[in-house]
């Protein structure tokens, strides 16, 4: 009976099952971003199964679903793309880039940094194109975690910027224009002037992600980016001790009053694990949740007190290319696909309006 089946149908009920997997209604507006398709123009029917967000390293686990869904299917039947949609915010698109994710901290010395370029990292694993935009004028860290301090962006006009490429990820920084000694006295004006320019004058290639690594605080650069760049939501880092939490209250508080949604919150340093497997924890224990539940957010992660961490941001090397500590990888990537999968499956959507023949927005492709 399942042969005699139209690949339409099959197609359908395909949508369905991943639906379920996923606990979603076939109702709900999250299941119109959603496709499958039939593909019959060969011996095999094959069947395009396409995301609205970043998981590639769980999709074998979908795909492993469906096969006990539908037994008269082989694996190579079930084509996996990812299609992430492009979320609204208070302005226009970025030219080229579907999506700006702030990442930011209350406070000073949380790994706010290290966790923006390792998110960025995780997110492209997980299959998408992603860019990095180190916002941090005072103290651009960015530069040093990729690897390449020493480089200059490319401007064949002398206006527009093309991004440095580092291990995959495009990026750009105050860090590669200035030396840290003159980035570091430039006032409130000028700080703010520098971020438009680095987000508008530099030549993005189109992705699906800009992760912009915020300043630690709720100041001048936040309000500017907030008003005047696209962001899609935000991403809040801290430990869990009371006096981190409290400076990250304000974080969230500041968001939410410029109406950027948060995604949730990641716990840097968590815990130390000692060789013998025994978990400590230095900075107190519970922070990160008891802020998730007071704001109706989550904890999207709890990461480690590690050399292994500091080490890789120190070198500039992707760590999750790297040898060992697969437990610390795996969070990452868990991070990065919590992230994609709650603002592609309800993230708001950007409503496009195309003219005759021209778009009206700085964008190629919508979603491809």
């Amino acid at each position: 009976m399942f042969f005699n089946k139209k690949p339409s149908k099959i197609a359908e009920s395909l949508k369905k099952s991943v639906l379920d997997y996923y606990h979603l209604s076939t109702s709900s507006q999250a299941a119109n971003r959603f496709n499958v398709n039939a593909d019959e123009s060969s011996s095999t029917v094959k069947y395009s199964i396409s995301l609205p967000f970043a998981n590639k390293t769980k999709q074998a686990d979908l795909q492993a679903f469906l096969l006990t869904k539908f037994e008269k299917l082989s694996a190579e039947q079930l084509v996996f793309t990812q299609n992430i949609p492009i979320t609204a915010a208070k302005v226009a698109p970025i030219p080229n880039v579907k999506n700006v994710i702030a990442v930011s901290s209350g406070k000073g010395g949380v790994g706010k940094s290290a966790t923006a370029v390792n998110l960025a990292f995780a997110l492209k694993e997980q299959g998408a194109r992603v860019g990095i935009l180190d916002a941090d004028i005072y103290g651009p860290s960015v530069p040093i975690m990729l690897g390449n301090p020493e480089a200059h962006p490319e401007s064949e006009d002398q206006k527009i910027m093309q991004p440095i490429e580092s291990q995959g990820l495009v990026a750009n920084s105050i860090g590669y224009l200035v030396s840290s000694e003159s980035a570091a006295i430039w006032r409130g004006p000028m700080a703010t002037k520098a971020i438009k320019q680095l987000t508008y004058e530099t030549q993005w290639p189109l992705l699906d992600y800009l992760i912009v690594d915020l300043p630690p605080g709720t100041g001048d650069i936040h309000l500017t980016l907030s008003q005047s760049v696209p962001i899609s939501a935000a991403v809040i880092v801290t430990t869990p001790q009371t006096i981190a939490t409290a400076d990250a209250k304000k974080g969230i508080a500041m968001f939410e009053k410029l109406d950027i949604p948060v995604l949730g919150i990641v716990e840097n340093m968590s815990y130390f694990e000692c060789k013998c497997g025994e978990k400590t924890y230095p900075f107190s224990q519970g922070g990160s949740q008891a802020l998730a539940e007071q704001f109706d957010t989550e904890v999207l992660g709890e990461l480690p007190l590690s050399n292994y961490i500091r080490e890789r941001a120190d070198e500039g090397r992707c760590l999750l290319k790297m040898e060992g500590a697969e437990d610390i990888k795996s969070i990452y990537l868990d991070i990065a696909e919590k992230v994609s999968r709650e603002l592609g499956l309800y993230g708001k959507l950007h409503q496009v309006v195309h003219k005759v023949g021209k778009p009206e927005l700085g964008i190629p492709v919508v979603n491809r």
